[in-house]
């Protein structure tokens, strides 16, 4: 099974220190809201993240953006209420990840484009030689 979701709005880190403090339960609440109604994942999947932040998410003293790892914490936090609310493990069900991040223009607002899809852990391997 493949899930596919767009969120719309301003991605926000797990540890907000500056700016609109406000705005992590407002990304997470957009989150939710946007995969509520998703199936469920019940086994080990993969996960690619396409997150498009705000320009004003690079200040001249952190000039390549918010924190990719603290991004992917919030919004793993977030599926756990929706998509990940059945599987054993929640989010510790992801055993592949692809995430990015770029800047958002008029044609690329900002938010966060999902694929999830449950893959079949005997033949996925995170180390291969």
């Amino acid at each position: 099974m493949k899930i596919k979701a767009f969120v719309s709005g301003e991605p926000y880190c797990q540890n907000k220190n500056r700016g609109n403090v406000l705005g992590k339960k407002e990304w997470s609440q957009a989150i939710i809201e946007a995969t509520q109604n998703l199936p469920k994942i019940t086994s080990a999947c993969s996960a690619e993240i396409a997150f498009v932040l705000p320009t004003n998410k690079y200040p001249t003293d952190h000039p390549y953006g918010s924190d990719l790892d603290n991004l992917l914490k919030r919004l793993f936090d977030a599926l756990n209420e929706t998509v990940f609310s059945d599987v054993a493990g929640k989010d510790g069900a992801i055993i592949k990840v692809f995430a990015s991040k770029r800047k958002s223009s008029d044609n690329d607002p900002p938010g966060a484009y999902i694929e999830i899809q449950e893959i079949n852990s005997d033949r996925e391997h995170l180390c291969q030689d």
